[in-house]
């Protein structure tokens, strides 16, 4: 319990100060920025703190740090890690991670598992008549974890769907043609797993579990903190959010969930308040 005070202090510091934005993706998942590039973005939003939250890796968190050091950012290691409950995707951010053997094996072991999905997934299309290639989406992945918005931009190259959305809309999404499950981990293993680095726990986007009394239930497991501000959420999900944060005494996180240009930084929905 001690452990968990000291790191919530910190983190709310980071949240009372204002300008940050706790949720991105570089190339080191399935954002288009490098690191270093995405940092930049930031220091030119005048953003002050920003999270490096890829998909189940932290590999882009060393150079983000050095960039933040040199553009005047501070960057917290972050990570979102997949996990499944009731056949639902429950995201989970963990923020202040660190590096040891045990988190270290678990993510690489994850990774393996988007390697062998992409794959599958990839096979699925060609089975459906559009024929891709692993060679064709790596021009995308550009040497980071191959995930399914490399494989979806990649039917948008070859023109057989005309849209990014529409590939997830139609293909990708949980129950579609070339819908895939990767490893599984419980929401219990991922908040573990992240505590037992020293980290805070949050859940990612509850909107897209798409059911209230879900995310309640899911209050059972020890959560730190709920990700009340997001990009797709609106003011009235803000509201709930924050009530049902009030109601189990969670940390109120907010972010862009920036992956790519079609997304701003800093911009999920909280309007920060001027210093004096």
């Amino acid at each position: 319990m001690i452990r968990k005070q000291v790191m919530l202090v910190d983190l709310t510091k980071v949240l009372e100060s204002g300008y940050y934005d706790l949720h991105m993706h570089t190339t080191a998942s399935d954002g288009i920025y490098s690191p270093r590039e995405l940092v930049q973005k930031a220091h030119a939003a005048e953003l002050r703190t920003i999270a490096i939250t890829d998909h189940d890796t932290i590999e882009g968190i060393k150079e983000a740090q050095q960039a933040g050091l040199e553009f005047g950012v501070n960057v917290i290691a972050g990570v979102e890690l997949s996990t499944k409950y009731k056949g639902m995707s429950v995201d989970i951010l963990g923020y202040n991670v660190i590096a040891c053997s045990e988190f270290n094996e678990t993510l690489a072991r994850m990774r393996e598992g988007r390697e062998q999905r992409a794959w599958r997934i990839v096979q699925k299309f060609v089975e459906l008549g559009m024929p891709i290639t692993m060679d064709d989406v790596k021009e995308f992945s550009k040497g980071s974890v191959i995930a399914r918005p490399h494989i979806a931009m990649t039917v948008v190259k070859k023109g057989y769907v005309s849209d990014y959305q529409t590939v997830f809309d139609e293909y990708l999404a949980d129950g579609k043609p070339c819908a895939m499950d990767k490893l599984i981990i419980s929401p219990q293993e991922g908040i573990d797993l992240i505590h037992r680095t020293g980290g805070i726990a949050v859940l990612a986007h509850p909107l897209l579990l798409s059911n209230d009394e879900i995310i309640r239930e899911l209050m059972q497991f020890p959560f730190d903190g709920i990700e009340v501000w997001h990009r797709k959420h609106n003011k009235d999900d803000n509201t709930r959010y924050q009530h049902i944060a009030h109601e189990f005494h969670l940390i109120m996180t907010g972010g862009s969930d920036f992956h790519n240009d079609d997304h701003q930084l800093g911009e999920f929905g909280l309007e920060w308040k001027e210093e004096a």
